[in-house]
């Protein structure tokens, strides 16, 4: 049976569809909120660390939950959760009294939440699933990932020549609540079976044991928390760049991600015939090097379409290290510590993510922002020459 044939893909398949486009446009809108409320580069970033920083700081704990708790039950109301302060950031915009601070701490809890139902779908698709189905369907939500990535942000520009970009917030709450519905119907699956009763300390402990034990998954998570440092440096000041230094538009702006999201596509479809001349350890380290030479060439770009081929170039390397991780992380991994080992790797790799978004902002406000996407590749480049020391290439 085809995975198409197969009920519970469908729903995932959707919920995947209509959960990026929403995520799509609420990055797409918040943005611009901010940058009306504040002119500055520094509150841009400081939203995208409020997005981030729950990993950082509650992602051990959440994995712990997630192999405590039922997912289904996780997945839902962590959905329904979503929706209601999803419901509530739209309110407080248009009630006219919004501050910054409204917005981070609604930004963090709405992330916290996030976080932790996509920490619980990632556990239940092994209970779904063969394991040997985990690279294709990984694969698969990839490319409708990206696809969408595509579409979004022409929609969404689009639609700013019809309404005022505060009114798109209503397009994510409706996302958020179609999802919440369409999460009810998965088939049930058990809660996990724990060994042995345990505290939640013992449980956090016995995650690291597992993750740090596991070279073939540690070796790769150190590699991504690198390359989210080199990352950080520059997307929370990416939009404030092309707006406020190029001088480009909104729609241009929408476009340039639009062209960069193609690359995702690229990525998706790529995976598989790579994989028929290469392991996947050594495509993973290839991409590296590949991500390295887009990141110098970031430096020379001065205008939206060209950082739109460069981002393609990015998402492209971005989606296969994606495809890749996540599957060895499912096939590797004992589905009863699947949600701590995926929330400790989560949160060591994006533990330099606050880090380098308040480096990147502090930097945007007094310094020349292209300097930074040569620090990004430095990064970049000596990840590469670590991974090719390793035996990571060995990895099938």
């Amino acid at each position: 049976m085809t995975l198409f044939a197969n009920r519970n893909f469908l729903l995932l398949y959707f919920i995947t569809i209509l959960s990026t486009f929403g995520t799509v446009v609420y990055t797409f809108v918040l943005p611009l909120i901010i940058y009306e409320l504040s002119q500055s580069a520094l509150a841009m970033s400081t939203m995208r660390i409020m997005d981030f920083l729950p990993n950082v700081l509650l992602g051990v704990l959440a994995g712990v939950f997630v192999d405590r708790i039922n997912r289904n039950v996780m997945i839902r109301y962590g959905g329904l959760i979503k929706f209601i302060l999803s419901c509530l950031m739209t309110f407080i915009i248009f009630s006219g009294d919004v501050e910054l601070w409204h917005l981070y701490i609604l930004g963090f809890f709405i992330s916290t939440v996030g976080y932790t139902v996509g920490n619980a779908s990632h556990a239940i698709i092994p209970q779904l699933f063969h394991r040997e189905q985990m690279t294709d369907i990984q694969a698969k939500f990839s490319f409708v990932n990206t696809l969408i990535t595509i579409i979004g942000p022409s929609i969404a520009g689009a639609l700013l020549l019809l309404v005022a970009y505060e009114q798109l917030l209503f397009v994510y709450t409706l996302s958020l609540f179609c999802v919440w519905v369409m999460s009810t119907f998965l088939d049930a699956t058990a809660t996990p079976e724990r060994p042995k009763p345990q505290s939640i300390a013992q449980d956090i402990k016995e995650g690291l044991r597992e993750l740090f034990g596991n070279a073939q998954l540690l070796i790769p998570t150190i590699a991504i928390l690198f390359i989210n440092l080199a990352t950080s440096l520059i997307i929370g000041v990416l939009v404030f760049y092309v707006i406020d230094v190029l001088g480009e538009s909104q729609e241009q702006l929408g476009l340039m991600y639009s062209i960069g999201a193609v690359g995702g596509l690229l990525g998706a479809q790529l995976i598989k015939p790579l994989r028929k001349k290469w392991n996947r350890g050594t495509i993973f380290i290839a991409l590296h090097l590949i991500d390295a030479c887009a990141l110098v060439l970031f430096f020379f770009a001065d205008s939206w379409w060209q950082l739109g081929l460069l981002l393609a170039v990015r998402t492209c390397t971005t989606v296969m290290t994606n495809i890749i991780y996540l599957a060895i992380r499912q096939e590797s991994t004992p589905n009863h510590l699947l949600g701590r080992v995926a929330g400790t790797s989560s949160m060591f790799m994006k533990l330099a993510l606050p880090i380098g978004l308040f480096i990147g902002g502090i930097w945007a406000e007094v310094l020349p922002i292209p300097y930074l996407f040569l620090i990004s590749a430095g990064i970049v480049i000596a990840i590469f020459v670590f991974m090719l020391r390793s035996n990571f290439h060995e990895v099938v």
